[in-house]
């Protein structure tokens, strides 16, 4: 099996990404188990010096120096070497979230990188060959998937060899040199809607596609977006809850039975020997700059910079409440991408109108590259922290 190398990118020499030795000696050094810290440090700090990276306490990503680090706390800092891949060379990116292609003119936001306020994050994606990787939820896991796609297109050598096809609500791209599979399932309520005689019924307890989804390594699952639609957005006529059919009820008592109705099947049916599960934290909007102290703000159209600090001023949304509600619940080791705040504090990271799509105006997903890229960082330092 082939390996897969970092992405080079523009800037200094000790920004840049390590090449095959340095890859390979932090991979020698993780796999001797950090034996004797003190000389595994300096090996690590010699392999990862061409990332701009540091050598984390204990030899154990999310460690810094004082002991646990929680790489969901940290702000956004300038870095001249990101992004981390040219989009313009990315074939696999939905015009939706294809700024650069769309006229947007600045290009600071593609500058930014997630810093956590006691480590850092790996910039490279050994963990994950020979795996089926699935994201799994609306157009935001969309949205991520094709930010991974991007991601891995950019380091492989041969692009001849990568192959996508799609099949209903599934679609695949084959990193066949690296028996690597990268998909995306859309299933914006995760449970079901069926057609019967009175129209689409979206039924908060039932989930039949489980079946395919827990014969993959790595998922990840979102759900949010799609909650609050009405009209001619909303794909269904009606809701069961048990044996009630309703034309409506509160969306946020739907969303938290639904959200438990996952939480039962993950418990039930997943074998967390084969399979790791994730579930992605609420995206936000920014529409409103009420919540982010803007009063005069309706979209993010001007918007060229992120949020300073660490906290966003309106606070978390109640959805992520409930979110992480039902996620204490499980008892299964379910891991949380808590990316949130960090995103909140992104007001800048969106297509507004330069989306290729009647350029309406669009502060709900994510440019690529963007945001979707610390995501999948994020992610990645996740799997290296269990495995």
């Amino acid at each position: 099996m082939n390996k897969i190398e970092p992405p080079k990118v523009t800037g200094t020499a000790t920004k840049r990404f390590f090449p095959l030795f340095s890859s390979l000696l932090l991979s020698f050094t993780w796999l001797m188990g950090f034996w004797v810290q003190g000389w595994s440090c300096i090996l690590v700090g010699v392999a990862v010096i061409f990332s701009g990276g540091m050598c984390l306490a204990k030899g154990e990503v999310g460690e810094g120096e004082e002991g646990k680090c929680d790489i969901y706390e940290g702000s956004w800092v300038v870095d001249e070497s990101y992004p981390m891949y040219n989009s313009t060379l990315c074939p696999h990116i939905r015009r939706e979230f294809d700024c650069q292609k769309y006229g947007r003119p600045d290009k600071l936001y593609l500058r930014y990188r997630w810093q956590p306020n006691d480590c850092d994050l790996p910039r490279f994606l050994e963990e994950i060959q020979g795996k089926k990787i699935m994201y799994i939820g609306d157009s935001i896991s969309l949205n991520q998937w094709q930010s991974m796609v991007c991601l891995l297109y950019a380091v492989v050598p041969d692009q001849s060899r990568i192959f996508q096809n799609a099949n209903g609500p599934l679609t695949t791209v084959i990193f066949q040199d690296y028996d690597l599979s990268i998909m995306v399932f859309h299933s914006p309520y995760l449970v079901d809607i069926e057609i019967e005689e009175i129209g689409r019924v979206l039924k908060l307890d039932s989930l039949k596609n489980g079946s395919i989804w827990k014969t993959n390594d790595i998922v990840i699952f979102n759900t949010w977006l799609w909650w609050y639609r009405s009209g001619r957005a909303q794909p269904w006529d009606y809701i069961q809850d048990g044996d009630q059919i309703k034309k409506d009820m509160d969306r946020m008592v739907a969303f938290k039975k639904a959200l438990i109705t996952w939480a039962k099947w993950v418990d039930s049916n997943v074998d967390f020997n084969k399979t790791q599960v994730f579930f992605r934290g609420v995206t936000p909007a920014h529409y409103d700059g009420k919540e982010w102290d803007e009063p005069r703000v309706t979209n993010c159209s001007k918007e060229t910079q992120p949020i300073s600090g660490s906290t966003y001023p309106s606070g978390l949304p109640q959805s992520s409440y409930v979110l992480e509600g039902v996620l204490s619940g499980v008892t299964k080791p379910v891991q949380f991408l808590n990316i949130t705040t960090l995103s909140q504090l992104r007001k800048d990271g969106h297509p507004s109108m330069y989306n290729g799509v009647n350029r309406s105006m669009d502060c709900t997903h994510w440019c690529i590259a963007g945001v979707p890229d610390t995501w999948n960082q994020l992610l990645y330092a996740a799997l290296i922290s269990q495995n």
